[in-house]
Order: structure tokens, then sequence, then C-alpha cells
């Protein structure tokens, strides 16, 4: 989420170090206190504990002298197109993620008053020619009367790109055609101080999923896609509390169909996540914390494997498991034209804070 990225780039900065790896401080002071008047404020429903920006995997932005990319890659089309259909019709905001092709990166620190600042973080001895940033929101409540074109400035660690209402209705309909789309800002009567934000569609040069591996076998998922879950409703026994966090798509992109089974792998993960609901103490005792869930779908084929620090689910867990995700998975199988599929999906047992 963006907040993650937020704290992890502050945390940046805190120890004078681009990038560093993550240290346990004891008694360090907060990165952030009250929330205050922040831009998540404007683009998060904190009212309904919704804390976070969408954020697609392996977006950049970059920003140079006079000019800033957005570049999206092509794979993530869809997602692109979910943004879109959740927001209203003046204001798009998304989330970035962290290039290493930026040599510094913008970061939001909070002072002693609340108040947020910029900051940029740089890498050590590098000169700065390339700033990365966190989010981009485009405001399409621009007035032509306001004599400019366009405008776009920098908001804590993200970018902000206030546009007519005819450039948001452009941009609209190039992203929903996978096109270029470029907007000049400065003032109508003024082609001295301009300024370009470029949308770009890219290939995906950024290799995904790099070093993450099944917990059911070590399998590596690098190159894979995948997807965050948000699972309605809670499964919670005796103090412990399971939640699926995502699902990866394991067969090739160029075989997945244009609609990844988003909706069948929820389905699956609220089966999986009743079957074990009575068995979360023992497998969290026994140190299965994360465990994966991988099914295999074809015309001829059904299957699934379960298991956790590389070994598979004893079988009294599969017993549980049988009843419940069969049904489920023969209800997939109905539509031949969305096979072969193969999803992994990913749990975790946290202690649970209900009370």
């Amino acid at each position: 989420s963006d907040a993650t990225y937020k704290c992890i780039l502050s945390f940046f900065f805190f120890l004078l170090a681009y990038p560093t790896p993550l240290t346990s401080i004891r008694h360090r002071k907060p990165l952030f206190g009250e929330i205050g008047h922040t831009v998540m404020n404007l683009l998060v429903d904190l009212r309904n504990y919704q804390y976070t920006m969408h954020t697609i995997d392996n977006l950049f932005i970059h920003m140079e002298m006079g000019r800033s990319c957005i570049k999206i890659p092509l794979n993530r089309y869809n997602e692109v197109m979910k943004v879109m259909n959740t927001s209203n019709e003046h204001v798009i905001s998304i989330g970035a993620s962290f290039s290493s092709e930026a040599d510094s990166h913008l970061v939001c620190v909070q002072n002693d008053d609340g108040v947020y600042q910029t900051q940029a973080n740089s890498a050590t001895g590098q000169p700065r020619k390339v700033t990365g940033a966190s989010f981009v929101v485009f405001n399409g409540a621009l007035k032509t009367s306001s004599g400019f074109l366009a405008k776009s400035s920098i908001v804590e660690d993200g970018l902000m790109v206030q546009i007519t209402p005819e450039t948001m209705e452009g941009l609209r309909q190039a992203l929903r055609e996978k096109k270029d789309f470029k907007i000049i800002c400065g003032k109508v009567d003024s082609d001295d101080l301009r300024e370009y934000v470029d949308i770009c569609w890219v290939q995906n040069e950024e290799k995904t999923n790099m070093r993450i591996t099944s917990p059911i076998d070590g399998k590596s998922m690098e190159g894979t896609q995948n997807e965050k879950i948000v699972q309605e409703g809670d499964f919670e026994m005796d103090g412990k509390l399971i939640k699926c966090t995502e699902v990866f798509y394991l067969i090739k992109a160029s075989e997945l169909c244009s609609h990844p089974p988003y909706q069948f792998a929820k389905e699956i993960a609220l089966a999986c996540c009743a079957a074990l609901r009575h068995h979360l103490r023992t497998l969290k005792n026994n140190g299965m914390n994360k465990i994966g869930l991988r099914v295999s779908m074809d015309t001829d084929m059904v299957e699934y494997q379960a298991g956790s620090g590389g070994q598979l689910l004893p079988q009294h867990y599969l017993n549980d498991l049988d009843n419940a995700l069969i049904p489920v998975i023969h209800g997939g199988t109905s539509d031949a034209t969305k096979l072969p599929l193969e999803i992994e999906l990913i749990f975790f047992i946290t202690e649970s804070l209900i009370i």
C-alpha cells in the first residue's frame, strides 16, 4: 500500500541512507504521529478504514527537469481499468512502485509540529537526474478560465497534476485504449515555461516477484502475475485468525485470459479459511503460520496441493480441505474457455485482535 511505501521511504530518510536495509531501532520516535493535514485525507476513506491507495506493481513515476513520466506496464491494463472504474469522474489517483532506475526519491516527512514536508533521498555519491515519486493524482477540476493549460506540482512524496475536465476525458480515453498521452503544463499565453507530464505504456521491463517462493515446495514465483486478495469477513478461532492475502497466477501471461479469475480465487480462499478455521491453534503452534494452496485445473484434470515451510500439510487437514474445496473447484471447471488454470493462494495465521 502507499502508506507502507511512505513509511519505508521516510525510514530511509531517517537513517540518512538510500536505499537501506530495514532494521529495528528500540525506542525510536515514530515517523508519523497524528494524521493532520495530509493529501491522503482527500484520497483515502479514513472514516471507513480504507487506508490504501491502489498501487500498481511496476508502475513507475520518474521526474526530471521539466518533464515527468508515468510508465504503465502493458500487462497491468486490468488493474488500471479497476482504478478508473472505482474513482470518481474528477480524480484518478494511483500508487507507484519503487523504481531502481531513479537515483533519488521524494520522501514525506512530518516535523515536530505535525506539518508534512517534502524531502528527497539521494543515492550516495550519485547526481540527481531522475527522482521517483510514490503516487500520482490527476485532478480534473482545473477551470479553463484559470489561464493554465495544466499544472503539475509535488505534494508530499507524490505528483499532483491539475487538468481541465476536457483533458481528463482525453486521459481516460487514452488509458482505456492503451494509448500514450501527453499533458502540457503552463500558462496558455506563455510558451517559455512549459513542463510536460507523459503517460506511457511500456513493456514490463522489471521482473516481478523476485526471490518470492512458494511455501508449498519452494517453487519460484519470479515472473508470475499476482493480485492482492481483499477478504470479506474474518475466520477466527481460539485467539487465532486466518486470512488470504494474495493470489499468484502461475500459467504464462499469454495463456491467461483477459480477465484473471479473481472472483474464483476469492471463493477458493473463503472455502480454505472455513476448512482450516478449526485447526488454527495447532497449525500455528507447529510453525505453519504461512500456508500456500495451489489449484491446478484443465479439461481432464483437477487437483490441489496445500503446504507450509516446503512440506505438504498432513492428511488430517486435507480431509477437511477436500470437503470444502472440491465443490468450489468443480464449479470453476464449468467454463472450459478459462482453462487451463493454475493459481496459488497465500494464507497467514496471526494472533487475533478481536476482543
